[in-house]
């Protein structure tokens, strides 16, 4: 009995201290600056833009810009990572995600306009340096921004961001049959690309387990394209790729003028975008880094982790 209440009076004493100690140690949360992300919108020329945000305001900027058919979503469990030492912005581009989504008679769906819609969005957020992040669509419409504000981007990041026609599999022959002869049959044939197994067939090419990829990336993206008015958007951004293989050239010089510093990061199994698209960013930049993953178009969804590890490694050596 004596060692019991030994024993009760040395756990109260213990229990004591713990909740002065308690009292006395201040709680600490991570500051939302730094561990959440943030969904926001900005008004630029009328529309509506969705964007995720999350890190330090004051580190450095990295602008990640999505591609089809996704949209920021796409970046979910790489802005954790990279949040915790940069600034991170995703937008959803228009006609994607959760931007606005205007009628084809008030918007015009080119490449031109998204880079334009991209400026008023980097103006509107006053982001002066950034290093930029771009893959599928996101590369000509990130390349576009970078021929325009070159004293701005600090850095490149390509993940199946395509700058080089020895890029372009068999796969696009289709869009390039419409390019070439604009008929209403060449135009209709390419709603093949927007059902729902063409956008499972992007997700899961190339992949080498089809378990690693989350059902929801490609429903998600899915459920976005099967909105009313979508599919002809989608075809007119198709129709309107070749403006972008026009200005190869133009992206080309500008690596070569300017030299930024380059991260390719290029799924080896793309359907769509080969290689020799990665490979060619040396002849501009010799200093180019490329790094393949056994992997397809969607890489980030089955080596996220180890890409978004060479991202970081990457972004530590790019100028403030």
């Amino acid at each position: 009995m004596k060692n019991l209440k030994l024993a009760g009076i040395i756990l109260a004493i213990l229990l004591t201290k713990l909740n002065v100690m308690a009292q006395s140690t201040p709680i600490t949360h991570p500051t939302p600056s730094s561990a959440n992300v943030h969904y926001r919108r900005i008004n630029v020329n009328g529309l509506s833009i969705f964007y995720r945000e999350a890190g330090p305001v004051n580190a450095p900027t990295i602008l990640l810009l999505h591609g089809y058919p996704t949209s920021s979503h796409m970046f979910r469990n790489l802005i954790p990572m990279l949040s915790e030492k940069y600034h991170v912005i995703a937008p959803d581009l228009p006609g994607f995600g959760y931007t606005d989504l205007p009628e084809r008679s008030k918007f015009d769906y080119t490449f031109d306009n998204l880079a334009k819609t991209m400026q008023g969005f980097i103006e509107g957020l006053k982001l002066n340096r950034f290093a930029v992040y771009v893959f599928d669509y996101g590369a000509p419409t990130g390349y576009r921004l970078a021929l325009a504000n070159p004293e701005k981007i600090t850095g490149i990041i390509s993940q199946n961001g395509n700058a080089y026609t020895e890029g372009l599999s068999e796969g696009w022959n289709p869009i390039q049959r419409y390019w070439k002869n604009d008929t209403p049959g060449n135009r209709a044939a390419l709603k093949e690309f927007l059902t729902h197994d063409a956008t499972k067939f992007q997700y899961l090419t190339g992949v080498t387990d089809p378990s690693v990829i989350a059902p929801e990336s490609y429903t998600l993206d899915q459920y976005f394209l099967d909105r009313p008015g979508v599919a002809e958007i989608q075809l007119d951004f198709l129709k309107d790729y070749k403006s972008n293989v026009a200005l190869y050239p133009k992206f080309q010089e500008y690596f070569r003028t300017y030299k930024p510093k380059i991260l390719a990061v290029w799924g080896n199994k793309d359907p769509f975008f080969l290689p020799a698209g990665a490979e060619a960013y040396k002849k501009d930049v010799p200093d180019a880094i490329v790094k393949f993953y056994d992997t397809g178009h969607f890489a980030l969804e089955s080596h996220g982790y180890e890409i978004g590890n060479e991202i970081l490694k990457f972004l530590a050596t790019l100028p403030k």
